[in-house]
């Protein structure tokens, strides 16, 4: 790939930008999610809410209304002032992230529009970027609202829905920073079907995502903090028990053992296929990049080799060390994993795109 200057130095640093701070807010909203700060903050103001409580009544205020959930009732009944004020500090700072990415998106939008710096092409993909952070926004208090009612948590379904909005807007972006920023020289006619593989794998992963959002919303790593096996296991007898298999119990995950054993075990083969698939694109992409003299095919087997074992290396690590509770900086090293293996499948994608290799 080659640098393009179809677009000023100043917007692809921009996107640049943008890019590193959405990957950061996915990883405050893993902190946020660990420390089960999530449902601190009992209202959603857009405007208002900017600001944190500036007084010890406002902060008292906030105290009782988080004292009326579920959470603080069934779990945190007794925490301590200064408990809260932890928590309430990673759903605070995870919204005013959010806030000031809008700022920083707005502003330079603004000013590059009047010096009709944007065409129509990155216009397009910036309207993306756009809906998905409006649908991560929206459904982000969607999910926290599921957790005000009945649960002592939020749901995981919607957890994991509102965590892959938040990886789209990161894929998003990501994409139209390369867009904008690179250039293809790739001149093979090279024809064969690694490109649908590409496909496939990204179709693993957006499973895997998946499941690994349901898994974290339910806590089931705490269930089964064992590897190889489960709880001496392989298959747990309970995912092959019919009986099991019921709306009920999908429904009220956390009552049953049932859910935490199914997608558990979900989880942890959808991650080994996504390895072998990946290493054996790894391994093709590293044959015609070098028989082809294509640096960055070579470029995109290395970092998928390295970012899969790494990714699966943290997800063993977070398992086996999730005994009573998800330690919080293996499981947000492993969440930021998540993200290092989305990107370099947009890498891939991105030098595919013109080409049938």
């Amino acid at each position: 790939m080659k640098l393009s200057h179809k677009y000023s130095k100043q917007v692809t640093t921009w996107l640049l930008i943008g890019t590193i701070m959405v990957f950061f807010q996915v990883i405050i909203g893993g902190i946020t999610r660990l420390t089960e700060s999530g449902l601190s903050i009992t209202k959603w103001e857009v405007v208002s809410g900017t600001l944190p409580p500036l007084s010890d009544a406002a902060w008292q205020e906030e105290f009782e209304l988080y004292k009326q959930t579920p959470q603080y009732r069934e779990i945190n009944e007794g925490m301590s002032f200064s408990e809260f004020k932890f928590i309430y500090f990673w759903e605070y700072i995870h919204r005013l992230w959010a806030r000031f990415m809008g700022f920083v998106f707005l502003i330079p939008f603004i000013y590059f529009m009047i010096k009709k710096q944007l065409d129509k092409t990155l216009l397009k993909d910036l309207g993306l970027v756009v809906v998905l952070a409006i649908l991560a926004a929206i459904f982000g208090w969607i999910m926290v609202a599921s957790g005000l009612i009945n649960r002592p948590w939020v749901n995981a379904y919607k957890l994991s829905i509102h965590l892959l909005i938040a990886f789209g807007v990161f894929v998003a972006l990501l994409w139209a920073y390369l867009n904008a920023t690179y250039k293809l020289d790739i001149e093979s006619k090279y024809q064969g079907r690694l490109g649908k593989w590409i496909g496939v794998l990204a179709g693993i992963l957006f499973l895997q995502l998946f499941l690994g959002g349901v898994l974290s919303g339910m806590r089931a790593a705490v269930v089964y903090p064992t590897w190889p096996d489960m709880h001496g296991s392989y298959f747990p007898s309970v995912i092959f028990d019919l009986n099991q298999w019921n709306a009920d119990n999908f429904n009220n995950y956390d009552s049953n053992e049932f859910m935490p054993a199914l997608i558990h075990f979900l989880h942890r083969n959808t991650a080994y296929l996504l390895l072998i698939v990946g290493l054996w694109i790894a391994v093709r992409l590293k044959t015609i990049g070098n028989n082809l003299q294509l640096p960055s095919f070579k470029l995109g087997s290395n970092f998928l080799l390295i970012a899969l074992l790494i990714q699966v290396t943290l997800g063993i690590l977070t398992v086996i060390n999730s005994v009573g509770s998800v330690p919080v900086l293996l499981g947000v090293l492993h969440q930021a994993g998540a993200l290092m293996v989305i990107s370099v499948l947009i890498y891939l994608f991105f030098i595919f795109k013109r080409k049938n290799i």
